[in-house]
């Protein structure tokens, strides 16, 4: 696994406080971003949520998380650049169907929008990934996946049900370097879906 001095701490002081995040996503075209963004206003005033939406630039669908560090790992990088040019996949659907709250710090739960039963593109992406980080030192044991977009957080939270589907062609994922605290991405990579 490529070393990330950046995480690294003496005895007796503390790690850091992480500033940058990594994450491979899938991101909608501007036209989706949009019907999410007014989707979020809408399910935000009928289920009385106070939370912000998310600003139309910051929707996705995190396919993997390759950490948060205190400042840009270039070796992580290079290695997570390497490991998605190697993945070849055809371009594909990305369907949602349901929205519901996730539990999370107290106060800020994320509500979302999930992935429909038949969401297999986005499935066969994460896996196709995975297996490349991992072959390049950089796969960890995550949780099962649910794809899924972060519309806004909210002290409450609302049970899963069903949505009109809303859809998009996938045809890109990208690595997004995160300026933790200030509301920015950063596009390290894109690399198409054929």
């Amino acid at each position: 696994m490529p070393s990330d001095h950046h995480q690294s701490s003496l005895a007796g002081f503390a790690a850091p406080h992480p500033t940058d995040r990594l994450f491979f996503a899938v991101m909608p075209p501007a036209s989706a971003a949009m019907r999410l963004a007014a989707l979020a206003q809408e399910l935000r005033e009928r289920f009385a949520l106070h939370g912000r939406p998310r600003p139309t630039t910051h929707l996705h669908v995190t396919l993997h998380h390759l950490g948060d560090f205190a400042g840009l790992p270039q070796q992580r990088v290079e290695a997570a650049r390497v490991a998605a040019a190697a993945v070849a996949m055809a371009a594909f659907q990305a369907r949602f169907d349901r929205v519901g709250s996730f539990a999370g710090r107290a106060g800020k739960h994320p509500f979302v929008l999930l992935g429909a039963d038949e969401a297999d593109g986005l499935h066969g992406l994460h896996a196709a990934l995975g297996e490349r980080l991992a072959a390049a030192g950089l796969g960890r044991r995550e949780r099962a996946f649910v794809p899924h977009v972060t519309l806004l957080y909210d002290a409450r939270t609302v049970p899963t049900q069903p949505v009109e589907p809303l859809h998009w062609q996938a045809d890109e994922f990208l690595l997004i370097h995160s300026l933790l605290g200030r509301t920015e991405y950063r596009v390290l990579g894109r690399w198409p879906l054929a």
